[in-house]
């Protein structure tokens, strides 16, 4: 589907308060309620938003250390095989194949360093497993949740909304 500015500009809305009234994102980007809740249902129907959700701060929830651990697996593991198996740990939030020598990238959260610990070596127990690198994070730069920087595919700069 091809967005254009006043679908950025809603999203970006959403993105940020997706409890804001469509009277309050018209007003914003300079539509009325009822052509904003046009396009969010359209928007919604082409599938460009897949729904609305709250997001909750990883501490509240007791999640306060997070580490990124690389995969290393023997032969030629399938990524559904390695998907399979990371979800089944409630602490690998994300879960993506990548180049380089590793074969994923997993983002873990837990509840301290030792916590790590002890899912990594579960991880690493994995029968297709060889070897696991990680790295804990010590603070996060930028934060910014998806949708609130779009591509502006006029220019491929990001846009913030």
């Amino acid at each position: 589907m091809e967005l254009d500015r006043l679908d950025r500009d809603i999203i970006a809305a959403l993105v940020e308060d997706a409890r804001a009234t469509y009277a309050e994102i018209g007003q914003r980007i300079g539509l009325s309620a009822s052509a904003v809740k046009r396009r969010v249902d359209r928007l919604r129907v082409s599938g460009a938003i897949t729904g609305f959700s709250a997001m909750v701060a990883p501490a509240a929830l007791g999640w306060t250390t997070e580490a990124y651990v690389e995969l290393f697996c023997q032969g030629k593991t399938k990524p559904s095989d390695i998907a399979l198996a990371v979800s089944r740990y409630p602490e690998v939030v994300g879960a993506a194949t990548i180049t380089g020598e590793a074969d994923a990238l997993l983002h873990i959260r837990a509840t301290d360093v030792r916590h790590v610990e002890r899912v990594i070596e579960r991880i690493a127990a994995e029968p297709f497993v060889v070897r696991t690198k990680s790295a804990i994070v010590l603070s996060r730069l930028v934060d910014s949740p998806p949708g609130t920087t779009l591509p502006d595919p006029r220019n491929e700069s990001p846009v913030s909304g």
